[in-house]
């Protein structure tokens, strides 16, 4: 039937919804106040195409299936209609009765803005009205966001970040965080923030990342126009926000998307393609059009309404395979015969390609943990198309190096060294994330070896290298300061350890790494080309030292980086250098006012023309023990 003054769906859109390239869906489905004959009300519209039956109920009509019925779109699938009296702040779900057996359940709406707080689960009609103030960042976004430019990401829980109360425990809004949240990481001089999913999850546990409300910010911190205000908040003070994303699976929860109309119609109905192992939750079906249009729409979503700066793409692994997690005879292979996930590689290309045709200053980044090539890569060369990747690789051999004790790790050298030989294959992301300080896997600090001491300065020696290496960087919240606790969902960072002084002076270094990182172009304008790295000596395994140098495009200066991954202190160390001249000392991870022990090279050094490490100057320093020492000509 032609389109009346109660629907807000077109023939195009409907077509486009069912070809599965509609990529704002969310402007035409769900609920959206309006007028009609003079009349305020709400449009109401849901995907069902095996449904018999499907009404709106709400504490508007107590609940009553039988008040307000929806009208069938023609063939499309899609129920929609128009309810007066009811506006934002309104709670309610579809009754769906199915054709199939005798299923009928209340849903919530895959498409709501807002919904009740958990445990509740209705959805609630809401307006996605905003006043930004944010137009200087988003004017110059891609400026922040460009692959040249400094990328040091914070990443956070809101949840346990920082709560309020006498007794500590109470969860602390979008409003109240905004401030709080913007002085620090300005403060600090981070980037970029990402936040841990805050799209509407059940299960307070899952740190967002097992999603029912793909529209909604979670009702936990706020409405809507809180979370726009945090944003707002924090581009004012010129940092970048990135949500984290999650497309691999959502959970099994009645009045979430999976087994909606009585069929399997967001997710496979094969539990092995369905099922994700892992998380016992729903896997989607990318090879439906309908549920692309839904998570193109959903990506977009965050972009348009919220002014993200970027998608963190959460699991991406676990769609590219379909035998991921899986033991032999449990996966379907695809059409020919392989491993290969190719309706998921579809999906995540017309994403990326999505995603940057409409918002070019902004990245996609993937986690993914295999060696899948050119993840981001475009697509037009083969590439899956994201910006950034996360380089799991480099974490697993760092942390595991940095948690030999120092006499040993003479024999892991290469777990240091081994990144070089695939950096510049993808455009990396060094992650210390979440992931690593949770599931009885301990702190940062914990995974250090020695005594106190030692921690400290093995901890500082992790992060001046992963500053100074090729990439764009990630540190999870706590770790900054060295939190000593592994990191718990239910509580709150420990801020009073900023009372000692070896968890201030760890601060302070993080906060210097991250102004010299963004101060100097020689640090991270090349991070994903591999113009911008070279090692001065990568073989001294016997004394576990790293020399290498870096450089960037606007300027000539390079920058050299000398480790010492030992407690002994090494005078006289004679490193090649590109240029002759004075040699300043920029920042030395030993210093007392990082709680070192104050050994360093007096401000710098001057080179003499003693060829070393095919250079035809060197100069001669002090390596702190475990420390990062960087120099810069001139």
């Amino acid at each position: 039937m032609p389109p009346s003054e109660t629907t807000l769906l077109s023939d195009q859109d409907l077509y486009l919804f069912n070809e599965g390239t509609h990529s704002r869906l969310y402007r035409k489905l769900g609920a959206h106040p309006g007028t009609v004959d003079g009349r305020d009300g709400t449009h109401f519209g849901v995907w069902a195409p095996n449904a018999a039956r499907v009404s709106v109920i709400g504490d508007f009509n107590g609940w009553d299936r039988e008040r307000h019925p929806l009208r069938p779109r023609g063939s499309s699938g899609i129920w929609e209609g128009f309810v007066p009296g009811v506006g934002p702040g309104s709670r309610y779900k579809y009754h769906v009765t199915s054709r199939v057996g005798r299923y009928a359940v209340a849903k919530a709406d895959p498409f709501a803005f807002h919904a009740e707080t958990p445990p509740k689960t209705a959805s609630t009609v809401w307006s996605l009205d905003y006043e930004w103030m944010d137009k200087e960042w988003m004017a110059a976004r891609h400026e922040h966001n460009r692959l040249s430019a400094p990328m040091a990401i914070y990443e956070v829980h809101l949840g346990s970040w920082r709560r309020g109360g006498e007794a500590g425990d109470r969860i602390l809004g979008y409003r109240e965080l905004a401030p709080l949240l913007a002085e620090y990481v300005h403060d600090m001089g981070f980037t970029h923030v990402e936040l841990l999913p805050l799209m509407e999850h059940p299960f307070y546990g899952s740190w967002g990342y097992q999603t029912t409300g793909y529209f909604a910010p979670s009702s936990r911190y706020g409405t809507p126009q809180d979370l726009m205000y945090l944003v707002d908040h924090l581009h004012q003070r010129g940092i970048g926000v990135i949500f984290d994303w999650v497309p691999s699976h959502f959970p099994t929860d009645e009045h979430g998307p999976g087994f909606f109309d009585g069929t399997h119609l967001y997710e496979h109905g094969d539990p092995r393609q369905g099922i994700h192992p892992d998380w016992d939750s729903f896997i989607f079906n990318y090879g439906r059009h309908e549920v692309r249009s839904f998570l193109l729409s959903s990506a977009l979503y965050w972009i348009d309404e919220y002014h993200a700066d970027g998608l963190r793409v959460d699991a991406v692994a676990s769609m590219l395979y379909l035998d991921y997690s899986r033991k032999e005879g449990e996966w379907v292979p695809n059409e020919f015969g392989g491993r290969e996930n190719i309706e998921a590689i579809d999906f995540l290309r017309r994403l990326n390609g999505e995603v940057y045709r409409h918002h070019p200053d902004t990245q996609t980044t993937a986690e993914e943990s295999t060696a899948w090539p050119m993840v981001s890569r475009p697509t037009h060369l083969g590439g899956l198309g994201f910006g950034l990747k996360w380089d799991m690789g480099w974490m697993h051999d760092t942390l595991h190096y940095m948690s030999c004790d120092p006499i040993h790790r003479k024999y892991n050298h290469n777990e240091l060294t081994f990144r070089m030989v695939y950096a510049f294959q993808e455009n990396f992301v060094l992650p210390l994330s979440h992931d690593e300080v949770v599931h009885g896997k301990g702190s940062l600090l914990g995974k250090m070896p020695g005594d106190e001491w030692q921690k400290f300065a093995n901890l500082r020696a992790l992060f001046g290298y992963a500053y100074t290496q090729p990439a764009k960087k990630l540190l999870f919240m706590g770790g900054e300061f060295g939190q000593r606790r592994e990191w718990n969902h239910d509580g709150c960072l420990d801020w009073h350890l900023l009372e000692h002084d070896r968890h201030r002076g760890l601060q302070r270094w993080v906060r210097d790494l991250n102004t010299l990182y963004r101060g100097e172009p020689a640090l991270h304008e090349l991070d994903c080309e591999s113009d911008g790295f070279a090692w001065i000596d990568c073989s001294d395994a016997e004394q576990s030292t790293l020399t290498y140098l870096r450089k960037g495009r606007s300027t000539p200066d390079v920058l050299v980086v000398a480790c010492n991954f030992t407690p002994v202190l090494r005078h006289g160390y004679r490193v090649g250098v590109p240029r002759a001249g004075h040699w300043r000392e920029l920042l030395n991870s030993d210093a007392p006012l990082y709680a070192g022990s104050g050994q360093g090279n007096l401000g710098g050094v001057r080179s003499a023309p003693v060829a070393r490490h095919g250079h035809p100057q060197s100069i001669v320093v002090t390596l702190p023990p475990l420390a990062i020492v960087v120099f810069k000509s001139g």
